[in-house]
C-alpha cells in the first residue's frame, strides 16, 4: 500500500480562539498519501470522542483520499456540549480542508455518534434553521456554514436523544437514587425476559420516553429556580444507562451481534456503573443534545434536508447500532441518490478484513461518483 504522511492541524474557529494556555479549539490530525495533494477528501467528527486518529483514516489515505479526523472543542468535554459552537468548529475544518490543503471535494463521513452530528452540519449548511436554547445567543458563524458535496454513515445511531433514550433504563424511579426501581420495568429481571414480549417491549419502549420527558421537565423547571436565583446554570447526572432490550434479546432487530454485550462490556454490570451516554451533563446541554422533544440533535430533521449523494453503512455484529438504525437513517434521507450496505464486522471493525471491506466498499461509491 503507498504510504501515508499525517499532519497535526490546530486552528481556531469563528466563535473561539486560542486558549491562553496555548491550545487550539479544534484539532485533528489529517492523513493523506504521502507527495500527493488529494482532490477529495474526507472529514469526520463526533459529539465529545477523539477522532484525530480515526482507525479508517490510514485505510482511506492509502486509496488516494485526504482524511481529517477532527475535533471540536467538546472533545472528551461532551458534559458542556452546545451543538451550536460544535457546528462552527465543524465549519473551520472543512474550511481548511478547501482553502489550505487544496480539497475540491469534501465528504462528511458520519461515524457512531457522528452520525447526526455530520447531518446537522449539512443541515444546518445547506438551510439554516438552528435557534438558541434558553439564555444563549446563536453565533453569526452558524448560519454561515460551506455545504459538503457528499454525506457517508457508518455505524451510526439515528440521532442523540434516540440513541440515549433507547439505552436508559425506564426502571429508574428517583433520578436522585441509582439503587430505585420498579421491577415491572427492569429488563434485568427474570420474571421480565429475555425473551421479551410484544407487550413488554411496547410498555418498556414507552416509559423510555417517558423517564426522557420526566428528565426534561426537571431540567426546564431547575433553569427557571437558578434564574430567579441569579445563578446560570449546573450539572447533574443521569444513571442506568444501558439498558436497550436488544443488548439481551437476539429475536429483536435480528443482527450477527454477540448476545449480553454492549460497548462497556456486560449490560448488567454496565448499567450500574456510573459510566454512560449523557451520565453527566449541564442543564443546556441536555436540551441541546439529549431530550427527545428539544434537542436539535434529532437526527430525521436533519437528514431529511440533505441532497447530496449519500451511503449508509452498517455492519452486522455491532452490539450498539442496529440494523434498524442504519434503515432508519437511509429512510430519512431528503436524497433520492443514496445506498445502504449491510456488512460484515463489529461497531470499530477490529478485524482487519472488515476494516478493508468498508474502506474498499467507500473507495468504491466515490469512485463511481467521479470523486
Amino acid at each position: 500500500m503507498p504510504e501515508v504522511e499525517r499532519e497535526f492541524v490546530a486552528i481556531e474557529s469563528a466563535s473561539a480562539t486560542r486558549n491562553v494556555i496555548g491550545f487550539h479549539p479544534c484539532q485533528g490530525g489529517y492523513f493523506r498519501p504521502a507527495g500527493k495533494r488529494p482532490r477529495v477528501a474526507l472529514i469526520a467528527a463526533h459529539y465529545g470522542a477523539d477522532f484525530s486518529e480515526h482507525y479508517l483514516a490510514p485505510d482511506l489515505a492509502e486509496r488516494g483520499y485526504g482524511f481529517l479526523g477532527w475535533n471540536t472543542r467538546f472533545r472528551g468535554a461532551e458534559s458542556s456540549f452546545l451543538l451550536e459552537h460544535a457546528l462552527v468548529d465543524l465549519g473551520a475544518g472543512v474550511s481548511w480542508l478547501r482553502e489550505i490543503a487544496g480539497v475540491e471535494t469534501v465528504v462528511l463521513l458520519g461515524n457512531s455518534g457522528g452520525g447526526s452530528l455530520m447531518a446537522a452540519y449539512q443541515s444546518q449548511a445547506t438551510a439554516p434553521k438552528l435557534s438558541a436554547l434558553p439564555g444563549l445567543t446563536l453565533p453569526d458563524a452558524v448560519a454561515e456554514l460551506a455545504p459538503a458535496d457528499a454525506f457517508i454513515t457508518l455505524n451510526a445511531h439515528p440521532g442523540r436523544p434516540e440513541v440515549l433514550t433507547a439505552w436508559m433504563d425506564p426502571s429508574v424511579k428517583e433520578e436522585g437514587d441509582p439503587t430505585s426501581m420498579d421491577p415491572s420495568l427492569s429488563m434485568y429481571a427474570p420474571e421480565n425476559g429475555p425473551p421479551y414480549t410484544p407487550e413488554f417491549v411496547e410498555r418498556y419502549r414507552a416509559a423510555q420516553r417517558a423517564r426522557n420527558r420526566r428528565i426534561t421537565a426537571w431540567v426546564k423547571s431547575e433553569l427557571e429556580r437558578l434564574e430567579e436565583a441569579g445563578h446560570f446554570e449546573r450539572m447533574f447526572t443521569v444513571p442506568r444507562l444501558w439498558a436497550d432490550l436488544r443488548m439481551l434479546d437476539p429475536e429483536l432487530d435480528p443482527s450477527d451481534r454477540k448476545v449480553g454485550v454492549c460497548y462497556a462490556g456486560d449490560p448488567r454490570i454496565a448499567n450500574n456503573s456510573p459510566y454512560g451516554l449523557a451520565g453527566c451533563s449541564t442543564l443546556r446541554t441536555w436540551l441541546s443534545m439529549w431530550s427527545l422533544d428539544d434537542s436539535p440533535c434529532r437526527g430525521k430533521p436533519h437528514l431529511a434536508r440533505i441532497e447530496v449523494p449519500s451511503l449508509v453503512i452498517q455492519t452486522l455484529a455491532d452490539t450498539g447500532v442496529f440494523p434498524s438504525d442504519a434503515r432508519t437513517i437511509y429512510g430519512a434521507l431528503g436524497t433520492k441518490e443514496k445506498r445502504i450496505e449491510l456488512l460484515p464486522g463489529d461497531h470499530f471493525l477490529t478485524q482487519r478484513k472488515h476494516r478493508t471491506r468498508v474502506a474498499d466498499t467507500i473507495g468504491e461509491w466515490l469512485q463511481e461518483r467521479g470523486f
